[in-house]
């Protein structure tokens, strides 16, 4: 199964200014459903079996803390879009965080393919999407509301044509 470490989107009122974003903008682009949007802090790929990942995952402590939503941008910086992202203010908290299960799961032959880039997915882009840029130009400083985390999450996401459904294995504090 596909695995991924996360941080899940609860807050109502980021969710709702989220969902606003994807109805007004008018993109030819699929919108990641409110139940799907996280902050995926280490991507692991195809893995038969989980127990050794939650036991690592369990030993990640961390305090709580907030994060600001602000600004659209996308993936990759040229060329055709792939991806229309929030940005995510919280001075390294997320970062730090991502680096804890970077650490956690090393032992266990996982490291990380790219750099971590602290950002939310609002939208996957299948084909040329037209006038995506110039849409998102000036949206560097639109603000959606702040997040609090205060757990992490170990997902699997299975591939359909509708898009990816996502299954909780494992949350921190169960």
């Amino acid at each position: 199964m596909r695995v991924f470490v996360a941080a899940g989107i609860t807050d109502a009122e980021v969710i709702g200014s989220i969902k606003r974003l994807q109805s007004e903008l008018g993109i030819d682009a699929r919108p990641v459903a409110p139940e799907n949007l996280h902050f995926t802090l280490q991507f692991l790929g195809e893995i038969a079996e989980v127990s050794q990942v939650i036991e690592a995952l369990r030993d990640i402590k961390f305090d709580a803390f907030d994060v600001a939503l602000k600004g659209v941008g996308m993936f990759p910086g040229s060329g055709p879009p792939r991806t229309v992202w929030i940005g995510a203010d919280d001075g390294g908290r997320l970062s730090g965080l991502a680096k804890s299960v970077e650490a956690a799961l090393a032992p266990l032959g996982f490291c990380r393919d790219r750099p971590f880039v602290p950002h939310l997915t609002v939208f996957r882009v299948k084909k040329k999407a037209g006038k995506t840029r110039d849409k998102l130009d000036g949206m560097g400083s639109v603000s959606f509301g702040v997040q609090h985390v205060a757990q992490i999450k170990l997902k699997s996401s299975a591939l359909n044509p509708e898009g990816s459904t996502y299954s909780d294995l494992w949350e921190s504090g169960t």
